[in-house]
């Protein structure tokens, strides 16, 4: 299973730098996901389904990341923590770098932790838990 995992965040960084030059295809994005998710942050605890609302959101949301001047973000480490012959628990290190016009570009150092289930098919994210994404933003003065 790590192997597949690894292979999913791969895919999944692909994906999110193709989003932020406006040229990905969202159900692509989509199927990194299981049919529904459960997601958690300081701002609370959130479910969702993997359907056309969910594409939506993650649209606006590359949307904000290319207006606040997200140009790359890449993966730094993924380190799989097993549950059972199904599930893992998925610490991923990310960096983001933004553009910041005439100052020099800003890279973050973040980590998300995903919950990932693989049944017969590929490997589906059924939840993340993350940090106060906003908070670093307004710290690194992006927002």
């Amino acid at each position: 299973m790590e192997n597949s995992v690894k292979k999913l965040f791969e895919r999944y960084e692909k994906l999110f730098r193709m989003a932020l030059t406006d040229e990905v295809d969202m159900d692509k994005v989509a199927s990194s996901y299981a049919a529904a998710f459960v997601a958690a942050s300081p701002a609370g605890v959130s479910v969702g389904q993997n359907d056309e609302h969910l594409k939506q959101v993650m649209q606006q949301g590359f949307e904000n990341y290319r207006r606040i001047g997200t140009k790359d973000m890449r993966l730094r480490n993924v380190r799989i923590a097993p549950i059972d012959e199904h599930h893992c628990l998925a610490h991923v290190a990310w960096t983001a770098i933004y553009d910041r016009g005439s100052e020099p570009d800003i890279s973050i150092d973040f980590e998300v932790h995903y919950l990932v289930q693989q049944l017969e098919d590929a490997p589906k994210i059924f939840g993340w838990v993350s940090g106060d994404e906003q908070a670093v933003l307004k710290q690194h003065g992006i927002i």
